[in-house]
């Protein structure tokens, strides 16, 4: 089975998203001084949001490196799901929120565009940094996918300071042609309403984005199992060894991107000794890293399923 991909790939991805958004931001903002184009300040405020987060990214990604303590004693991988989320918070209400409302406001009170020509100038040297990103973390996500489809492989990623950067410099890239379309639609079609529209078009787009980033990371924070990949491969190795009569269930949860505690309960062979059953333990430690390496810490137990220890639902009152 493939080794995972390091930590320190994700932590080049979020360093080439910030500086490409630092750049792009500084430009667009330029060029929103200039024009006045409403598209353009969205734009320069959805790149400066960007910028922002691979901050708060970097950030999960250092505390999230810290070794365990007495306090955490599973260590503090978990913390870069916490800072996703708060990305995906500031997506939605300083990118996706303020876009709209920038929008509605200069749909009611249009005003005129100078010098276009920057906006499109502008626009495509944003297009050219932000593609720059984008095929960064792509290539990290498609040693992440392994051939998967395209939305499966995104939901069942773990690892959030490659996804949300994937996430945003796409997001960002499509707003980059609604902004082109904005400028387009005011000073070619002459349509003032154009440029607003495309601001509020912008908006709706990054809401989805931090919805969706949203509930990705919602879920990794409450506790999301490893993949149905590594849960069936730990359960086939231990079921093929000879001393375990049945294995009764196989728990999983991800601690952070590199890290998979798991859990396993098992029938072993009544003539089994107690030495015997402590020996295979320590085997199928190793044995189940040896599957993957993110998988860090591993508990091992004899008896039945949580479910045959569950209390049957009361009888309904006659």
């Amino acid at each position: 089975m493939p080794v995972p991909r390091s930590a320190s790939n994700s932590t080049t991805v979020v360093y080439a998203a910030l500086a490409g958004n630092l750049a792009i931001a500084m430009t667009k903002a330029v060029a929103f001084a200039l024009t006045g184009s409403s598209a353009m300040l969205t734009e320069a405020i959805h790149s400066a949001v960007d910028t922002g987060n691979q901050g708060l990214l970097l950030l999960g990604i250092r505390r999230a490196a810290r070794p365990p303590s007495a306090t955490h004693p599973f260590g503090h991988g978990m913390e870069l799901y916490f800072w996703a989320f708060v990305v995906a918070l500031l997506i939605f209400a300083l990118g996706g929120a303020f876009s709209i409302y920038e929008g509605v406001l200069k749909i009611t009170r249009p005003e005129p565009m100078d010098r276009p020509w920057i906006n499109f100038l502008v626009l495509g040297l944003a297009a050219l940094f932000e593609g720059g990103s984008f095929l960064v973390a792509w290539r990290e996500f498609s040693v992440l996918r392994r051939g998967a489809p395209f939305l499966a492989a995104l939901r069942g990623s773990k690892d959030p300071s490659i996804f949300a950067v994937l996430l945003e410099d796409g997001a960002a890239l499509a707003g980059l042609a609604i902004a082109a379309l904005g400028v387009a639609g005011t000073t070619i079609l002459h349509l003032p309403w154009a440029d607003g529209a495309a601001s509020v078009a912008i908006g709706m787009l990054l809401v989805l984005v931090a919805v969706f980033l949203a509930n990705e990371t919602r879920s990794l924070l409450t506790g999301e199992a490893a993949s149905p990949r590594i849960v069936a491969a730990v359960r086939a190795a231990i079921a093929a060894d000879p001393r375990v009569d049945s294995v009764a269930e196989v728990l999983s949860m991800h601690l952070g991107p590199q890290e998979i505690l798991l859990g396993v309960t098992l029938d072993w062979r009544d003539d089994l000794t107690a030495p015997d059953i402590e020996q295979a333990a320590d085997e199928f430690a190793d044995r189940l890293r040896a599957i993957d390496s993110r998988i860090t810490r591993v508990f091992v137990r004899s008896g039945r399923s949580r479910a045959a220890y569950e209390r049957p639902a009361p009888e309904p009152a006659a």
